[in-house]
């Protein structure tokens, strides 16, 4: 009975220091967790790559250093790129809009005043002064927005390129040892080897769906918006691309709100063909570029009903910020594949 309460006793004091480490080690890497997510996010997309290069050199080292160049090159290089490209922009948007402030304003009062006259909209009898004030205060608003954010950006350089350097040191360890390190966690997970291997499939696919619909479709969209901005003189289209390309990652809302709402005010302010032009161009090419990718790059691998897919990444956004678009779907798909797997653990519970 002594030797029983002992084995018992000393069973709860390992357990417990088992939690307490485990939550130590998670509270330590906390800062690193958006790094390291995206880092396995990259090894997995890469992964085919790193196979067939492994495939033909004998150095994991070496295959893995070729397959991290290739995403600097392929991914991060044209990404900073455009980052680079986009603060200049919104800086040059923001002293725009502080320059020109009152002919703006003033320009919007006209343009509120005009389309208060007109016999549709008189009748809904809108105050016009408090229109323009509330217009006023949100172009105020975005103006001060973009600076607040390229401000927080700059003050956050440093800590920025610590995240960018634990996620490529990172990223080059998980190719490299991606395999083995997935079979050792996997080994020492307190869940059947299948159940485990089911997450990580949920896990791999809806992340690389998410991916490859946002990268592919919204960087087509972003463009294309772009491209159609700049042909009708919309100032600083590069700004407005790159917000169609992050808008596209919401569904059903998508990217619309920038390019609708641009048509309207071109049309409103006098600039028929430019505004017939984006409303045209948005309806008939924007908005099928979804139409037409989205079955071949999402597939049939993700089983999620569309509303799911809305909720979870707009709760994901919310909840992780710019990592949520692809972290929202992933905890989504881990629910949808534990509830799935719950009747078969208790019929297994039931013929023991």
């Amino acid at each position: 009975m002594s030797n029983m309460s002992l084995t018992g006793y000393s069973k709860f004091i390992f357990l417990l220091v088992l939690a307490v480490v485990t939550l130590l080690i998670g509270y330590i890497l906390r800062p690193f967790f958006f790094a390291i997510f995206w880092a396995v996010l990259l090894a997995a997309f890469f992964a085919p790559l790193n196979r067939r290069l492994c495939a033909r050199f004998s150095s994991p080292n070496l295959c893995a250093g070729i397959t991290l160049a290739a995403v600097l090159v392929v991914l991060i290089l044209p990404v900073g790129l455009i980052l680079f490209l986009l603060i200049g922009e919104s800086l040059e948007l923001y002293n725009t809009v502080n320059a020109k402030s009152g002919s703006l304003l003033s320009s919007l009062s006209g343009l509120i005043n005009a389309v208060g006259q007109h016999p549709l909209v008189a009748r809904f009898e809108l105050d016009h002064s408090f229109v323009a004030d509330k217009s006023a205060e949100a172009l105020k608003a975005a103006a001060n927005f973009i600076v607040r954010n390229l401000s927080a950006l700059t003050e956050n350089t440093i800590l920025f390129f610590i995240q960018f350097a634990v996620m490529l040191y990172s990223l080059f360890y998980f190719l490299r040892d991606g395999k083995h390190l997935m079979g050792v966690i996997t080994a020492y997970l307190p869940v059947d080897k299948r159940h485990a291997d089911t997450f990580i499939s949920e896990f791999m696919v809806t992340s690389k769906a998410t991916l490859k619909f946002t990268f592919v479709i919204g960087g087509i969209q972003g463009l294309l918006g772009g491209l159609v901005f700049f042909i009708t003189g919309i100032e600083s289209p590069l700004v407005w691309g790159v917000l169609m390309v992050g808008l596209s990652i919401v569904p059903a809302i998508g990217n619309a709100v920038i390019w609708a709402p641009a048509g309207v005010v071109m049309l409103l302010t006098g600039h028929i063909w430019q505004g017939l032009l984006i409303l045209i161009f948005g309806f008939v090419v924007i908005s099928s570029v979804d139409n037409l990718l989205r079955p071949i790059l999402m597939g049939k691998d993700i089983q999620m009903h569309p509303l799911l897919i809305f909720l979870s990444t707009l709760g994901g956004l919310a909840v992780f910020g710019f990592s949520g678009f692809v972290l929202g779907p992933v905890v989504a798909a881990f629910f949808l594949a534990a509830w799935k797997q719950l009747p078969d653990l208790y019929s297994r519970e039931a013929e023991k």
